[in-house]
This record gives structure tokens, sequence and C-alpha cells, in this order.
């Protein structure tokens, strides 16, 4: 444990964080677990809308250090072709 109260207090604004980083990072992997669902039912409006939240969550994780950008961008894209080839599949079963 710290004995100094900078170190302290660096401790206590860590854990902070820490904890607030968790809490989006959990909400995006929730997300993204609601929009594979959907998307495996078949559900392609509900999952485009889904889409628009998990990437607007992605960008603001990006822009406040909690994700790397690059990150974020790699998850966006298989998300988009996720939804794209569910589409083509079904299309082509019709």
């Amino acid at each position: 444990m710290a004995n100094i109260k900078s170190a302290k207090k660096r401790i206590a604004v860590n854990e902070k964080k820490q904890a607030q980083n968790q809490m989006v990072k959990s909400k995006i992997k929730t997300d993204i677990k609601k929009f594979k669902t959907a998307v495996a039912a078949g559900e392609f409006k509900l999952a485009e809308e889904l889409l628009k939240v998990v990437f607007s969550e992605l960008d603001m994780a990006a822009g406040n250090n909690t994700l790397h950008k690059n990150k974020a961008a790699r998850n966006k894209a298989n998300l988009s072709k996720q939804l794209h080839e569910a589409k083509q599949t079904k299309k082509e079963k019709k």
C-alpha cells in the first residue's frame, strides 16, 4: 500500500477509471450480443438499429481511449460484414 498522499490519490483515481471503463466495455459487449442474436434470428430491421447503437458506443469508447481506435474500427467492420453476409444468405435462400 502506498504511503505518499499523491500515490494514494492515483490509486483511487485509477480504480475509479477502471470501473468506468469496465462499465463501458460491458455495455458494448451486451449490445454486440443483442445484435448477433437479432442477425441469427433474421430480424434485420432490429439488427440495423442495434448496429447504429453499437457503432456509436464503439466510437465514443475509442474517443475516450477506453478502446483502441483500431479495435473499434475492426469491430465495426466485422459487425457490418456479418449483417451483410446474413442478408445475402437470406436472399439466396429465396
